[in-house]
């Protein structure tokens, strides 16, 4: 089986070991790696093959840009963004409007890294 390899990009401790063990859980993903700066993360993303990014907290201040690089680099990239107090995630895709959902559960997180099924949006 292939596993969905995974980077993260979280600066607090305590929600990154929490997002870590969730998806340590998961028989189908794997961390490939794990970075805290913005550069380092977009350096990161062009050494190592990752099917999605997962970047927390949602900064006003640069992740879509962040986002937006990542794609044009890899199209065929996922990256979901949490808002700082997990209250709202968002998905984006290359060619494809962003998605915003609300609350998500660590369900709806793992469903979009998988890349669907996808909930509805808000």
């Amino acid at each position: 089986m292939t596993k969905i390899k995974i980077l993260i990009s979280s600066s607090p401790k305590l929600l990154s070991e929490v997002i870590r063990k969730l998806i340590g859980l998961q028989d189908d993903m794997d961390i490939i790696g794990e970075v805290v700066d913005p550069l380092k993360l977009i350096m990161t993303a062009r050494e190592k093959y990752a099917d999605a990014v997962l970047i927390t907290p949602l900064k006003s201040n640069g992740e879509p840009r962040i986002c937006r690089q990542l794609l044009i680099e890899h199209p065929k990239l996922l990256v979901v963004t949490l808002g700082p107090n997990s209250e709202f995630a968002f998905l984006y895709r290359s060619a494809l409007p962003r998605l915003r959902f609300r609350t998500p559960s660590g369900q709806i997180i793992l469903n979009l890294l998988r890349g669907g099924p996808i909930p509805e949006a808000c």
